[in-house]
């Protein structure tokens, strides 16, 4: 996968924010808070900051939304270039988190963003499909490889096509070695942004379960290399 200055170059500037805009959860209200004519029918629009890779915060509304049916890199996790040792002291570390946000930013733009909210199972978070310019943000995320399907969202046919696709071409952190989120969620201590790459490394030479594509077939990887 390719390291292009222009596409690192959009991490710039992510992590000087990244503490407030990971405590923007703490400040959403729930969706009863607002007015009927800010959300209508469970649809929320406006402006949005782009918290990490899979969410969303409306400071208008002061509500922050999670993309249904995806999941990307948190924040300050890393992630690996493969070298045929996975996770080896020589692998080069790759920001997954910042560039997965970096990738959100650049689809979502200048936009308004629409999402139909929805409670995650726990009755607390909200979830939302969105979509800016006509186009389902988690769909966008899934076809350049920086998020993958949740249990919520492979059975939708378009976003299971998409990440498919994704994975056989390595296209984002599929061309990278890198911890399954939910595993990377249940054993992370650390998750300041500060953090370096070394702590990943360590979890990912006791990891429960490989997500990405085995790298026996590496060298077997397409040859786009511009996602």
């Amino acid at each position: 996968m390719k390291r292009c200055a222009v596409l690192l170059s959009m991490t710039i500037g992510l992590s000087a924010h990244a503490c407030f805009a990971a405590d923007l959860f703490a400040l959403g209200r729930d969706t009863g808070d607002l007015s009927s004519n800010e959300i209508s029918g469970g649809e929320i629009r406006g402006r949005v900051s782009v918290v990490d890779g899979g969410a969303l915060w409306f400071p208008q509304y002061a509500v922050a939304v999670r993309l249904a049916g995806v999941d990307a890199c948190a924040l300050p996790q890393w992630a690996f270039e493969p070298d045929g040792a996975p996770a080896s002291v020589s692998s080069p570390p790759v920001p997954c988190g910042p560039l997965a946000k970096a990738w959100l930013k650049r689809i979502v733009g200048n936009a308004a963003v629409t999402c139909r909210l929805t409670l995650d199972t726990s009755g607390n978070r909200k979830t939302a499909r969105c979509a800016a310019r006509g186009h389902d943000l988690g769909l966008e995320m899934l076809r350049v490889g920086w998020a993958r399907t949740t249990a919520a969202g492979r059975g939708d046919l378009q976003y299971s096509a998409a990440e498919r696709y994704a994975r056989s071409a390595r296209y984002g952190f599929w061309g990278t070695y890198v911890l399954d989120m939910d595993e990377w969620q249940q054993r992370a201590v650390d998750r300041t942004v500060s953090r370096g790459p070394a702590v990943d490394r360590n979890l990912l030479a006791s990891l429960q379960a490989e997500i990405t594509p085995p790298f026996a077939d590496w060298r077997r990887r397409a040859l786009r290399t511009d996602r």
